[in-house]
Order: C-alpha cells, then structure tokens, then sequence
C-alpha cells in the first residue's frame, strides 16, 4: 500500500482547481496510491474567506462532492478530500468538511475541522471563525484494511483530539492520520513539520498531510512542504514548495515493530 499527499497552489477559480486535483489524484494513482489526500481548501482559495459561502454544498449533494466521488471510483482508491465548503445550521458560515470516498465511489466518512485558526502578528491577520462554524465530533473512518483518522490544519496543534480518535471505545489506535492544510508560510515555517512529526511519534502511526504550497493568486502564501511520516517520525517523501505528489509505502511490519519496541501507547495513565 502507498500514501500519497498531493500538494496544491489553489486559485479563486474553482474549475481551475479541479482540473488540477484531477491531474494530481490520476498521477497518485499510477505510481500505486492506495490511499491519497487533497489539501484543505483545494476546491478554493478566494480573494475573500467569506467566498466559500459562495460554492457552498449541500451535504450529499454538489459538484465538488460529485468530483470527489467521481475521481475516488475512476482511480480505484480511497481519496481524503481535503476540504469544502457544505452549509451549516447558521446561515452565514459553512462548515469545512472533509470527505473521504470509497474506491467504489462511495462517501465513507465526513469530518468538520473542529478548531478554527486565528492569528495576528500585526502584518498577517486570519480569523476563519468569521466564516466558518466548527465541527463537533473527532472522526476516525475505516479505510479497507486501515484505520484512519482525520484532522485539518490548525487541529494539529492540539494533540488531545487524535487520542480521541485513536482511542475511541472499543477501537484500535489509527494506522494513519490525515491532515490536509492550508498553513501560512509564517506559521508554517516555524511549526508544521515540527508538529506533525510529534503526532507520529506520539501515536506511533503513518501521517500523510496534504498541503498548500506556494504564491495564491489572491496574495496569500502558504507553507507547502506536504509529506509522509512514518511511526519513528521519520520524513519518508516531502514536496517542498509547488504542485506535486509526496508518496510513500505504508508498512505494517514497521509500525508494529515500533509499538512493541516501545510501548508508549500501552503505556498510558489517562
């Protein structure tokens, strides 16, 4: 099995994007992807953050939704959807969904970002709550043979919602985590490897985290550098900066070796 994060530098043009997400998800596939993620926001990076309340869908139904789909069954694999804007009970924000789809084409999971980034240092300022409503619940899917759990962007800094996911009543720790991002390049810069190479180490798994990288149309620029890390926290594949695939073996041998070597995960006290 390989895990691909498929990196982006998404524009305000949601057609554009998709041909891009295709282009990425179909070259996944031909060097041997089992399972692959888009980076938040793929479908639309806007001039604006309200923009998303402009192609929001309903859930189950929408092009993007359609595209996803589409492309997880055209490719024969599981395809974590980065995110996209579907409605929520408050009518002047969306949530930001992540959506994972079946190699039979089938929606298999849905996870809303359940933290919403702000930041102001005096030059940059974001605030996504202005838009966006937060999820409620941590999500862990079954992927065929693998346990996956699914964050987005800035929940990689608290490290308490993957042991909700990872340990979750009468299920086994996840084989992967997922998070698909739209880091800054300050923040990126500073922390995004750095953290995600805890969330392996600490939960002795895979990480695939698919990102955005790059100069953004709409004068944002964000981090990139999209990898696959495995249980040891070693940086298997790694996109520096532009469009492109990080792609690497899952291998159960190798985890499994890890958690019995060191038992940190038996060893827990709360």
């Amino acid at each position: 099995m390989k895990l691909a994060a498929l990196q982006m530098v998404s524009t305000p043009d949601v057609g554009r994007n998709l041909e891009a997400a295709a282009r990425l998800i179909a070259e996944a596939a031909a060097q041997g992807a089992t399972l692959a993620s888009l980076p938040e926001y793929f479908c639309l990076m806007g001039q604006d953050d309200r923009d998303k309340l402009r192609i929001a869908e309903e859930d189950g139904a929408g092009p993007i939704q359609d595209f996803l789909s589409g492309e997880a069954k055209r490719h024969g694999l599981w395809l974590i959807g980065g995110t996209l804007p579907i409605h929520a009970a408050d009518g002047q924000r969306v949530r930001n969904a992540c959506c994972v789809y079946g190699p039979d084409g089938m929606r298999a999971a849905r996870y809303d970002k359940l933290h919403l980034f702000a930041f102001d240092n005096g030059r940059e300022r974001y605030d996504e709550a202005a838009a966006l409503e937060p999820g409620d619940v941590p999500v862990a899917v079954q992927a065929g043979a693998l346990r996956v759990g699914l964050s987005v962007c800035y929940d990689l800094r608290f490290p308490e919602l993957y042991r909700a996911m990872s340990f979750a009543a009468g299920q086994p720790p996840c084989d992967v985590i997922s998070v698909p991002a739209a880091f800054t390049y300050t923040t990126g810069r500073a922390h995004w490897e750095l953290l995600l190479r805890t969330r392996a180490v600490e939960n002795q798994c895979y990480v695939v985290a698919a990102a955005q990288g790059g100069q953004h149309e709409n004068g944002r620029r964000t981090w990139g550098h999209s990898m696959v890390i495995d249980p040891w926290g070693e940086v298997l594949s790694v996109v520096e900066e532009g469009e492109g695939i990080a792609i690497a073996p899952f291998d159960a041998a190798r985890m499994g070796q890890v958690r019995v070597q060191l038992p940190a995960l038996g060893h827990r006290r709360l």
